[in-house]
């Protein structure tokens, strides 16, 4: 033990009195460590996002997406026999024909959105009025915190209901109880049976899946918003009057002859995604005439392909910040060599005054390990700001795990040990008395 404490010291004497061609040394294992770090930190933070973004979506559901017509294209398809065909549209019937006809389906939720005013008490600002059913708040994943959900009697009579999302309730109702107060939609005085419980969705998360930011809009039944405000399927500009949209939505509108904006269509099991998918497609197809004027979107196959690419992307990163150690230890290995070579009288003496060849090598196998060591510490310490660094500036989520930490720092020492063995073993092989003839 006191010789490989003598030898230990002498290796750190060393070090100290080049400290500069030691910083040096240890650069690429210091950027070595971090990239790992922080590419590790950067993959891990990728997979729970798109963990959590396949939760929001639920794990069987699929999307079925209506396809407005575009108002700019119009003169391209007047030659176009497709552009003849007639469609209905997304529409109710096409609901209850894949409740009926599909197999493993539990329900389907049906969606339309209108930009319209909301009101109360002299408060006037542009909201969003969701026509929705009850399935609706069991694909978003909310619950009731106040009231209650749509009855069956208020769903099948189009009664002037509503359930309100937090923010509308702290906007609009902030001194008294919403429930069996009355709040204006358009032209329309809804009586809320229902508050949200309110939750945290990301901005990206509702941009990128499509999901609606629930917190702020007002929910009806979906018959409500087809027979008291507006059906699409039997819209026309004359009807667009008097109701209180904005000139653009009434464009919108007037073009677009689908009833519904989307369907989402919750499956049993996630192994009849895929089957449920090309049966109602032929569905569809048949209904609209072979028209293509609709989309469905399954988010867990997109989500997992994206998890896959992510997966294989931060491999990449990770070898990449992989062969940056690769590089620290070669640097390691070659500032060893010279070193060996600017102490060959050093050597030889050692070795003719009794110091055996294990001596030697460990006392240069203790040299590049301290460089080693010291450049991982330092590299963590980077890699952790890199990540909080890259969290803040970007916005990109990272999880530093206990894993990627040791993975690094034990990769670290390995290599100087690994690199630090060759010049090692050179040093202890010199002949002693031709080292003290060394000039």
């Amino acid at each position: 033990m006191d010789r490989f404490l003598i030898n230990f010291k002498m290796g750190l004497e060393a070090l100290s009195n080049n400290r500069f061609r030691a910083l040096l040394t240890s650069l690429g294992i210091i950027f070595g460590v971090a990239a790992v770090i922080s590419m590790l930190a950067i993959g891990a933070g990728a997979e729970k996002e798109i963990l959590e973004q396949i939760k929001l979506v639920g794990s069987n559901n699929l999307i079925i997406k209506s396809i407005p017509p575009d108002p700019s294209k119009k003169n391209e398809e007047k030659d176009n026999k497709e552009s003849k065909k007639f469609s209905p549209g997304l529409n109710l019937l096409d609901m209850e024909n894949i409740n009926e006809t599909v197999e493993n389906v539990n329900f389907v939720s049906p969606e339309i959105e209108v930009k319209t005013a909301v009101m109360r008490e002299g408060l006037r600002k542009s909201g969003r009025l969701i026509g929705v059913n009850n399935h609706f708040f069991d694909i978003a994943g909310v619950k009731i915190g106040e009231g209650k959900y749509f009855t069956s009697n208020q769903l099948q009579n189009a009664d002037a209901v509503c359930i309100i999302g937090k923010q509308v309730k702290t906007k609009y109702f902030s001194k008294v109880n919403p429930i069996g107060q009355q709040i204006k939609c358009g032209q329309i005085w809804l009586t809320v049976v229902g508050v949200l419980e309110g939750g945290n969705l990301s901005e990206k998360a509702v941009e990128k899946l499509s999901i609606r930011d629930y917190n702020s809009d007002v929910y009806t039944p979906v018959k409500t918003m087809l027979l008291r405000y507006t059906n699409r399927g039997l819209i026309t500009p004359a009807s667009m009057k008097h109701n209180d949209f904005d000139e653009d939505q009434k464009k919108k509108t007037i073009d677009n002859y689908h009833q519904l904006d989307r369907l989402v269509v919750n499956i049993s099991e996630s192994k009849y995604i895929e089957p449920s998918v090309e049966q109602i497609g032929r569905i569809l197809r048949r209904r609209h005439n072979e028209v293509p004027d609709y989309e469905i979107v399954v988010p867990e196959l997109l989500l997992k392909q994206e998890q896959k690419t992510k997966k294989l992307f931060n491999i990449v990163l990770g070898i990449i910040a992989s062969i940056s150690l690769l590089v620290g230890g070669i640097g390691i290995m070659n500032i060893m060599l010279a070193s060996v070579l600017e102490r060959i009288k050093e050597i030889g003496l050692r070795l003719a005054i009794g110091a055996q060849k294990s001596d030697i090598i460990f006392q240069f196998i203790s040299e590049a390990v301290a460089i080693s060591f010291s450049g991982g510490l330092v590299g963590i310490a980077m890699g952790v700001g890199i990540c909080f660094s890259i969290e803040k500036l970007a916005g990109i989520q990272t999880i530093i795990s206990p894993f990627s930490v040791m993975l690094s720092f034990g990769v670290a020492i390995t290599i100087g040990l690994i690199f630090g063995i060759f010049p090692a073993r050179k040093a202890a092989q010199a002949s002693p008395i031709e080292s003290l003839r060394y000039e």
